[in-house]
């Protein structure tokens, strides 16, 4: 599924999926093999178990840190002069390392789902749409920002880490703490590539079907057969769209919460500092907790918009289908392919309903936006006398 092009857009795209598939073997959370011969990945019971112990192992080692510094956590500053502020980072801890232990366990408990969706992607890939594929702006476009993404949440962590006022922190326990949001990342990542790799295959059967339009007015009588399988391709695209967000649907909601709840604890310490303690660094102002504050952004509204991307391709194609109706003289079978896949499209739509309780579109996004920043106020609101 990776193949590299002429040209430097083209190939730091491949060096970013291939940097994302070796990271993932080394962090113990792709536990799947490639088989050359079968051109087919295998899940591996020895990955999942190196994956389990090394995470486990992570996990342990910084709630072991976290029990030997508790009793030094009234020396910050910020948790003296903000008890509010304390107990809601120590809350925010506690539901990130939960998170966290849920999205690691529902991953590999799905994992042989997930191994015969992939195997799917390869196989649409490699046999209809390998030979005569053509360059995708928005999916290259895509891959590059995530892969600064995450080189960004690394470089935040560290950040963060070392810039933290009266604040120091062991660098073992920083090496911990970023291979933990290392994995977390490149997991909710897996997620979001296929449905990159869906949105550029629908984006193929697109363009694919605006050119037939073409045709077709010209030769009328031709292309029923391509139509069929271009039918057959969408039907197996929108089946994969759907088990892949079955198999990711708490991982990604996790993620999102963990994100924006994230974000107002971290807008709230900019307050504190700001406003009570009235000691806020040139560093920390403009470097430290604005670089965290946009990744963090940026990370979320991406993945948003890459679903909502989906949603509206999936639209496009019924409106190109509308383009032939105008053809005069159509033969009947390809009419009614025609007529077969706009039912399809007209029934069977890609949005992806995460846990039975929400969609992700940009209206959703902007919602939780607007909401994560409702939540910061009424904190200021309810802490006011305190700052």
């Amino acid at each position: 599924m990776f193949r590299v092009r002429a040209g430097f857009r083209p190939k730091l795209v491949y060096f970013i999926l291939n940097s994302i598939l070796y990271s993932s073997w080394l962090l113990g959370i792709f536990p799947f093999i490639y088989e050359p011969q079968k051109r087919r990945l295998h899940r591996s019971k020895w990955l999942l178990l190196y994956g389990f112990v090394l995470n486990s192992g992570l996990l342990f080692l910084m709630l072991k840190h976290e029990g030997e510094t508790k009793g030094n956590e009234g020396k910050l500053d910020v948790f003296e002069r903000n008890f509010v502020l304390k107990q809601i980072s120590l809350l925010l801890g506690v539901v990130g390392v939960l998170a966290i232990c849920t999205i690691y366990v529902r991953t590999f408990w799905r994992s042989k789902n997930l191994e015969s969706i992939y195997n799917e992607l390869m196989q649409l890939e490699r046999r209809y749409f390998y030979s005569n594929a053509v360059k995708c702006q928005t999916f290259d476009a895509y891959v590059i920002q995530k892969g600064l993404l995450i080189v960004g949440g690394v470089a935040s962590s560290i950040v963060v880490h070392f810039g933290a006022p009266t604040q120091s922190l062991p660098i073992s326990y920083l090496i911990v703490v970023t291979l933990i949001k290392l994995g977390t990342f490149l997991l909710a990542i897996h997620f979001h590539l296929g449905v990159a790799f869906i949105y550029r295959f629908l984006w193929s059967i697109n363009r694919e079907l605006l050119d037939l339009a073409s045709y077709l007015r010209v030769h009328p009588s031709g292309g029923s057969s391509r139509i069929r399988l271009l039918l057959k391709l969408y039907r197996e695209l929108v089946d994969l769209y759907g088990r892949l967000t079955d198999c990711y649907d708490y991982q990604t909601a996790l993620m999102m919460i963990v994100f924006l709840a994230a974000n107002i604890i971290v807008s709230f310490y900019i307050i504190v500092y700001t406003v009570s303690l009235s000691k806020m660094s040139f560093f920390a102002m403009v470097i430290m907790f604005p670089l965290a504050l946009l990744n963090n952004f940026l990370d979320f509204w991406l993945s948003i918009a890459m679903c909502d991307l989906v949603e509206r391709t999936g639209r496009q194609t019924s409106m190109i289908l509308k383009l032939f109706n105008d053809i005069e003289n159509m033969d009947k079978a390809l009419e009614m392919s025609i007529s077969d896949f706009a039912l399809l499209c007209s029934h069977r739509r890609f949005k992806f309903l995460h846990c039975g309780l929400f969609y992700v579109n940009r209206e959703m996004g902007f919602q939780m936006l607007v909401t994560s920043f409702l939540y910061l106020l009424f904190l200021v609101q309810f802490d006011f006398m305190n700052l």
